[in-house]
C-alpha cells in the first residue's frame, strides 16, 4: 500500500471506522442486551444462552478467513468485497430486528442474531486480513490499538447515546440508530483496491502445519481463557448494577460509555507498550490488572463507586485484547493470514461463548459477586501458558 502520510492516515480511517461498526453493536450488547432480553420476562440463563448463540459465528470464522484468502470476489479482491457484503447484512438485521419479539419467539431472535453476528465476522476477519496484509512488524501492536481503540470509541459514542433512545423513543429507533452507524464505514470500504497478491504469498494448504506448533497451540489457550474471563465480566457489569443499585437504561449507557473510553486507553497504549516491552511482560501486566479490576467490581458499594471501578476494568479489557491480538499477529502465518488469525480468534471466540453462558449460569446459582471473585481467580491459570507461548515471539520466516 501507498507509504505517504495521507495515505497512511486514510488507511488508520479505514481500519478505525470498520471497528467502530463493531463498536456499536457491543454497545448494545454490552449496555443494553441482557436489560432488554430481561425486560420480556426471559431469565439470565437464557441471556446467557442467547449471547453464546449470537457469538458462534466468531467461532467458526475461519472459514470466512479460508474464503478470503482463497477467493477474489468479483475481481475485487480477498478483502474489500466480503467486508462489504458483511456491513450489509448486519445493517438489514438490525433494521429487521425490532419486528421480533424475544419472549414469543426467542429463538427465531437468536437466529437473527446469528445471522447478524454472521455478517460481522466476515467483514471482522477481512478486516484483520486486510491489516495482515498491509502492516509491517514493528506496527502490529499500533494498528491493532488503532482497531481496538476505534471499537472501544463506539462503545463510548453509542453507548451514551443508545441508552437514551432506547427509554426516551424506543428500542426502534434504537436498533435503526444502530443500523445507520453500521452503513457509516461504508464508503471507506468501497474506495479500497486492493493490490494482487505475489505468487510467494497465495494460499498454501501446507502453512496449516504453524497450528501444530506448541508455542502457538499454547497462545490460543490464552486466547479463549483471556477471553472467557474478561467477557464472562463484562456481560454481568450492568446487570449487577441494576440488581443491586436499580440503575435506568440510560445510566447504564453511561456506565458502558465508561468502560468503553477505558478500553480506549487500554487498546491505544496497550498496543504501543507491547511494541516497547515485549509479550512477557505485556501479557503480565494485563492479566494481573484484569484479576484487580474483577475483583474490586465484586466489593462495589454504591452506583458512585462504580463509575471507577468500571473504567479500571475498561482498561484492563482493553490492554488485554490489544496484547493477544498483537500476540496473534506475530504468529500468523503470511500464506493463510486471515485463516489462521481467524482460527486464533475463533479460539478466543469460544472461550467468550463459553463465558458468557458460564457467567449467566453462575449468577443464577451463586450471586453476582461471587462470580466476579471466580471470574478473577480464572487469570492465575494464564500463567503458565504466557511462559510457554512467549518463549517463540513469531512463526519462522
Amino acid at each position: 500500500m501507498p507509504t505517504n502520510r495521507p495515505a497512511h492516515l486514510t488507511r488508520y480511517l479505514l481500519f478505525g471506522s470498520l471497528y467502530f461498526a463493531q463498536g456499536s453493536i457491543l454497545a448494545y450488547f454490552t449496555a443494553l442486551n441482557a436489560l432488554y432480553l430481561l425486560s420480556f420476562n426471559l431469565s439470565m440463563s437464557q441471556v446467557g444462552v442467547f449471547a453464546a448463540i449470537a457469538l458462534t459465528p466468531f467461532i467458526i470464522k475461519i472459514f470466512f478467513g479460508m474464503l478470503s484468502d482463497r477467493v477474489n470476489l468479483l475481481g475485487r479482491g480477498h478483502r474489500q468485497p466480503y467486508i462489504v457484503l458483511g456491513l450489509l447484512i448486519q445493517a438489514a438485521c438490525l433494521i429487521i430486528a425490532p419486528f421480533i419479539h424475544p419472549g414469543l419467539y426467542y429463538w427465531e431472535f437468536a437466529l437473527l442474531a446469528f445471522i447478524l453476528m454472521s455478517g460481522m465476522a466476515l467483514y471482522d476477519t477481512c478486516t484483520d486480513g486486510l491489516a495482515l496484509d498491509t502492516t509491517p512488524a514493528d506496527e502490529r501492536g499500533t494498528i491493532q490499538g488503532i482497531m481496538v481503540g476505534g471499537r472501544a470509541l463506539g462503545v463510548v459514542v453509542v453507548s451514551a447515546v443508545i441508552g437514551v433512545v432506547a427509554q426516551h423513543v424506543g428500542w426502534t429507533a434504537a436498533f435503526w440508530c444502530l443500523a445507520a452507524i453500521t452503513l457509516a464505514p461504508l464508503p471507506l470500504a468501497w474506495a479500497v483496491r486492493e493490490r494482487p497478491r505475489p505468487a510467494e504469498l497465495q494460499f498454501r494448504w501446507s502453512a496449516f502445519r504453524s497450528f501444530g506448533r506448541r508455542a502457538v497451540i499454547a497462545l490460543a489457550l490464552f486466547g479463549a481463557l483471556y477471553s472467557l474471563i474478561i467477557n464472562a465480566a463484562n456481560e454481568i457489569v450492568n446487570p449487577f448494577l441494576q440488581h443491586d443499585f436499580a440503575i435506568s437504561l440510560t445510566a447504564a449507557g453511561f456506565y458502558t460509555a465508561v468502560w468503553g473510553i477505558g478500553v480506549t486507553l487500554g487498546g491505544l497504549t496497550g498496543g504501543r507498550l507491547a511494541d516497547r516491552i515485549g509479550l512477557r511482560p505485556a501479557a503480565l501486566g494485563a492479566m494481573g490488572l484484569a484479576l484487580a479490576s474483577i475483583l474490586a467490581l465484586a466489593l462495589t458499594a454504591s452506583p458512585l463507586m462504580a463509575w471507577p471501578l468500571v473504567l479500571i476494568f475498561g482498561l484492563a479489557f482493553g490492554y488485554y485484547e490489544t496484547v493477544y491480538f498483537a500476540s496473534a499477529m506475530a504468529f500468523t502465518d503470511p500464506h493463510i493470514a486471515a485463516s489462521m488469525f481467524a482460527l486464533l480468534m475463533a479460539v478466543a471466540n469460544l472461550g467468550t461463548g463459553v463465558g458468557l453462558a458460564l457467567s449467566g449460569a453462575l449468577v443464577d446459582m451463586t450471586g453476582y459477586r461471587l462470580t466476579f471473585v471466580i471470574i478473577a481467580a480464572l487469570n492465575l491459570l494464564a500463567l503458565p501458558l504466557i511462559r510457554r507461548f512467549v518463549q517463540a515471539n513469531s512463526l519462522p520466516s
